[in-house]
């Protein structure tokens, strides 16, 4: 007797089909869930800083087979870093380089990397990352944010269009200061200056008009951001280092599949480490280039004079302190500097 499957089919003819059809179909849990990690910085298109974003996000295309990409928005065409993590907040974006100003934003105790003449040389500050870093990554996952790794921007030079050769030099003139930044303003209320509050954007014409003389930043930044050439000179003596890292959103983070994740924190620390290296070579660089251009260097300031700007950075670290970072997180980074300084082994 033949089987007619189009007539009076056996009840477990259509079940079986279905089966097949079933079985054919890749289950949707395996599926490659597609990623786009909306990404904004202040960095201007072709810095170094965005050229390494630009590597990084080509080594998530060729990682994940296309599944992880960046969209990526330079220059401040997402506003400035208070606009930056508000758009985070919300989930306009999804992640971001800031500075510690930014950082500052989401957990205050970032600011540590920050505080004026704390730390002396790149080795220092690369001390208190490595016995620091935990406490950090788990600060930003309490706040809701995964901490992708740590860029730089340098340490920060006082640029003037007239010399600046101690602290009283510096309160006769009209000085930026990042609009909003509590650590900037206390420190400069502390030394007897009365900083102008102005946003990023907003500098090199505020320069071009007068209504400042003086600002501070990295020399790579300097030229960056065309600052440079709107100022005279430059201060032979380091005020801060400016730190940044790059955050994504957990909740963002966690749509990706393990893998991903694991690629995603590799190589961005892979590539910030890369970052900071040519970041600290190219600053040293950018000092002479600019003063080939004609920008002259203050004089350095007596001894005096530095031990007093010592001094009043000390008091004024301890104000910011209270506000920004817990006690027992400065005191950990105070010891090691010491161990580090003594040139003992630390313990």
């Amino acid at each position: 007797m033949r089987l007619n499957l189009y007539a009076n089919p056996p009840s477990l003819v259509g079940p079986a089909i279905f089966c097949v059809f079933l079985l054919a179909a890749p289950p949707p849990a395996l599926a490659v869930r597609k990623i786009v990690i909306k990404f904004a910085s202040l960095a201007p298109e072709g810095t170094t800083w965005m050229n390494i974003m630009r590597r990084l996000d080509r080594d998530m295309r060729k990682g994940t087979k296309k599944a992880v990409r960046f969209r990526i928005y330079p220059g401040g065409v997402s506003g400035n870093e208070k606009d930056m993590v508000r758009k985070l907040r919300v989930g306009q974006l999804h992640a971001a380089g800031f500075t510690g100003v930014g950082l500052g934003e989401i957990l205050p105790a970032v600011r540590l990397f920050e505080l004026p003449f704390l730390f002396r040389n790149y080795k220092e500050v690369d001390a208190v990352h490595m016995e620091l870093d935990s406490w950090f990554e788990a600060g930003f996952r309490s706040k809701g944010y995964v901490l992708l790794g740590w860029s730089e921007v340098g340490f920060a030079h006082f640029f003037s269009k007239n010399p600046i050769a101690g602290a009283g030099d510096l309160v006769r003139q009209k000085v930026w200061m990042w609009e909003g930044d509590p650590l900037a303003r206390t420190y400069f209320e502390t030394i007897g200056v009365h900083p102008i509050p102005l946003a990023v954007t907003d500098v090199l014409t505020s320069l071009q008009t007068g209504l400042i003389n003086t600002v501070y930043i990295s020399p790579l930044g300097a030229i960056a951001l065309q600052w440079f050439t709107k100022v005279r000179y430059i201060s032979p003596v380091p005020m801060v280092n400016v730190t940044g890292a790059i955050i994504i959103r957990k909740i963002q983070f966690e749509r990706m599949m393990k893998g991903h994740q694991d690629l995603l924190l590799e190589r961005t620390r892979a590539r910030m480490r890369e970052l900071r290296r040519l970041t600290r070579v190219e600053n040293a660089r950018a000092i002479e280039a600019m003063t080939k251009r004609g920008l002259k260097l203050s004089p350095p300031p007596l001894p005096k004079e530095m031990k007093a700007l010592r001094q009043l950075s000390h008091e004024a670290q301890e104000i910011i302190a209270k506000k920004l970072i817990p006690a027992d997180l400065l005191e950990r980074a105070g010891r090691i500097l010491e161990v580090l300084r003594a040139g003992r082994p630390s313990q």
